[in-house]
């Protein structure tokens, strides 16, 4: 018993040109694939580097923060002092610098707690404004009284009531000042 083999020629030139085709639709189709891909790649690479730049700036942003705080972290504490120290300034002008009575020594004392006081300050970075003479400056000076003396230039401030400090770069408080007008 012999097989039957059918000896029909196949359509080739037809599986062929199916075959290029198919082949053609898959390279399109790649070509897609990979454009998209790339768009992919490319649109998260965008967006890795945007988080980075915020990132970086959060930290700047923290880092200038945390410099601030630490800059005048003694701010409270010196505005509580200061009051102590004007005290101080009163006590020391009633001294008549006569060393002989009780009085002129316990204020000598009190002048050296003011010293150690002010130098201790001044460690920290406080500053007191100069007023007495100068010209008049609305950022560190408060004008509570005016006079006008005329052999005196204008806006020169006469006497100061309560001194102005400065933290640093920072106004603590504003000195109390009488100005000429």
């Amino acid at each position: 018993m012999e097989k039957k083999v059918d000896k029909k020629p196949k359509k080739e030139g037809k599986n062929i040109e199916d075959n290029k085709e198919i082949k053609q639709e898959n390279i399109e189709l790649t070509k897609q694939e990979v454009e998209e891909m790339n768009k992919k790649v490319t649109e998260a690479e965008e967006k890795a580097l945007r988080a980075q730049a915020e990132l970086i700036n959060y930290r700047k942003r923290k880092d200038e923060e945390t410099e601030k705080r630490l800059k005048y972290a003694n701010e409270d504490l010196i505005l509580e002092i200061l009051p102590v120290l004007d005290n101080f300034e009163r006590a020391i002008k009633m001294d008549d610098d006569n060393l002989e009575d009780e009085v002129s020594q316990f204020l000598q004392g009190i002048k050296m707690v003011y010293a150690g006081l002010t130098k201790a300050l001044e460690k920290y970075g406080v500053k007191e404004i100069e007023a007495l003479g100068k010209e008049f400056n609305a950022n560190y000076h408060q004008a509570v009284m005016t006079e006008s003396i005329d052999d005196k230039e204008k806006d020169i401030i006469l006497e100061v009531y309560q001194k102005g400090y400065m933290l640093k770069d920072k106004l603590l408080r504003p000195a109390m000042v009488k100005v000429n007008k």
